[in-house]
């Protein structure tokens, strides 16, 4: 067994900070390749990543002073080698890598991950030929994302001045960085954002431009937000980024490529000397084209006028026949003027007062013979109807029930007024009033008698049977008043 009585003791921060010292002491400056895992950027603007291998990770830190100043900035994948120092992180008992600068390992690495990126965008079609615009003829304003101190800016001034003076807007960016892409991007997007008619004017077309470099300082042009602004640009947009052997990712977003930006400038504005000798050229030949023209309608206008008769020949015909026409219009005149004053003197023969008085005493003996028929006709219906009038008052008059009353018969009415049909309707010392020949009575129901026992009248038992008789009696009298009918042949107006 160990004795452990002599064992050194020692706190937890004590052997923390001595493997931390003895780790730095022996891994004071490194280098390490290795391939990027995770790659992580919070907020405070540090870089957090792994380093790996096939067999082992080591954790890496960029602070964020560093990590502004990175040429190629970390992503997953890509292949490296990290500078800088092993320490350990005590608070979690870790060590790591303190990376102060980072490259490639080797232009391949950085040509994989350009081709996987190409690849990604190309599918989403941000490449197609299709999304391409046609550069402006002639643009009023020009606008140019780069560097504001670089030579590229003053190069395409030149060449702008040059070939055709216009309105050039700068964008100033840094083209090479970490914050290399975030800045084009932001510049392409802001040209877009400008109003048309704002007080700054929009450009016709942009140019985004660089001068040459290795992969690594045109590294922002690959950026994946660079690529998309160009893409969605509503304004032509000229790539010029780099020598002619150069490529980026906005070349193919663009929608032109220039070799170098002084192509650029070519490509955005034509050669102002150039359009002035085409615009000559044109006026010129212009001024041939309206002289030949001229000259060959005058001499087809010569041929025609040769072709045609003189005018004297042409009204000669029309004269002749307007003197004929001329002699016949008045002995017409006179014919037509004839034969209307006869048919005037026809018309005014047969207008004679005998005539008219003749006509008036026709139509006036008409008119009484319709008046009296009406007349006759009319008093000859009033006379039909009183007749039916006085019909229906004698039946009327016949069926009364006061008719009925005055042969000796009465109706017999309770308190409140209303007839008594059947004498089990009336009780006990109800009040009653009977109405008969010469007046009414009021008189107290007493009790009733046996049916056998009632009075049996010398008249109809029932007041339908007199109805009925009253019928036969009248229809015994219709015969009689059929002679009073008038004659039918008797003509009617109505």
């Amino acid at each position: 067994m160990v004795d452990t009585s002599n064992v050194t003791e020692f706190t937890v921060s004590e052997i923390s900070f001595a493997i931390k010292r003895t780790v730095e002491d022996n891994f004071d400056y490194i280098r390490v390749r290795g391939e990027l895992g995770r790659v992580s950027r919070p907020g405070s603007g540090h870089i957090y990543l792994d380093l790996k291998d096939d067999k082992s990770v080591i954790s890496g830190v960029i602070w964020r002073g560093n990590a502004v100043r990175m040429k190629v900035q970390p992503e997953q994948g890509l292949e490296v080698i990290a500078t800088g120092k092993i320490t350990t992180f005590p608070g979690q008992s870790k060590y790591q890598m303190v990376i102060d600068d980072m490259e490639p390992a080797g232009a391949g690495a950085l040509m994989a991950l350009l081709e996987e990126r190409k690849k990604k965008l190309g599918a989403e079609g941000l490449f197609d030929p299709d999304r391409k615009r046609p550069l402006p003829r002639m643009p009023r304003v020009v606008g140019v994302v780069t560097s504001p101190t670089g030579a590229v800016i003053r190069d395409i001034l030149h060449r702008i001045s040059d070939r055709f003076p216009v309105h050039v807007l700068v964008w100033p960016v840094r083209v090479q960085g970490e914050t290399c892409g975030k800045e084009v991007a932001a510049g392409i997007r802001g040209f877009n954002a400008l109003a048309p008619d704002g007080a700054i004017p929009r450009p016709d077309v942009l140019i985004v431009a660089r001068g040459g470099g290795s992969i690594e300082d045109l590294w922002g042009f690959n950026d994946e937000d660079v690529v998309r602004a160009a893409a969605e640009s509503s304004i032509p947009l000229i790539s010029a980024v780099g020598h002619e052997t150069d490529w980026t990712l906005i070349d193919l977003a663009a929608d032109v490529r220039a070799p170098t930006p002084t192509g650029a400038a070519e490509f955005a504005v034509p050669v102002k000397a150039e359009l002035s000798v085409a615009l000559d050229d044109l006026s010129r030949r212009l001024s041939t084209g309206l002289l030949r023209t001229i000259q060959s309608k005058r001499t087809e206008l010569r041929a025609a006028s040769a072709a045609m008769p003189a005018p004297r020949d042409l009204l000669a015909l029309p004269r002749q026949r307007f003197d004929m026409v001329a002699g016949r219009v008045e002995q017409g005149l006179r014919v037509n003027t004839q034969s209307h004053r006869n048919r005037y003197i026809s018309a005014v023969s047969g207008l004679r007062p005998t005539v008219l008085q003749n006509q008036i005493s026709r139509h006036k003996e008409r008119l009484v013979a319709f008046s009296e028929r009406g007349e006759k006709a009319f008093l000859t219906n009033i006379e039909r109807q009183k007749m039916r009038l006085s019909s229906a008052t004698q039946m009327l008059n016949s069926l009364s029930y006061e008719r009925v009353i005055e042969r000796g018969y009465a109706v017999v009415r309770d308190a409140s007024g209303k007839p008594v049909a059947n004498a089990s309707a009336i009780s006990h010392g109800d009040m009653l009033s009977i109405q008969m020949r010469g007046g009414s009575v009021n008189a107290v129901a007493g009790d009733s008698l046996p049916a056998e026992a009632a009075p049996r009248p010398s008249v109809p038992s029932s007041l339908e049977e007199h109805l009925e008789q009253a019928k036969a009696k009248q229809a015994k009298k219709k015969p009689k008043k059929a002679a009073q009918k008038t004659d039918e042949n008797q003509g009617s107006l109505f």
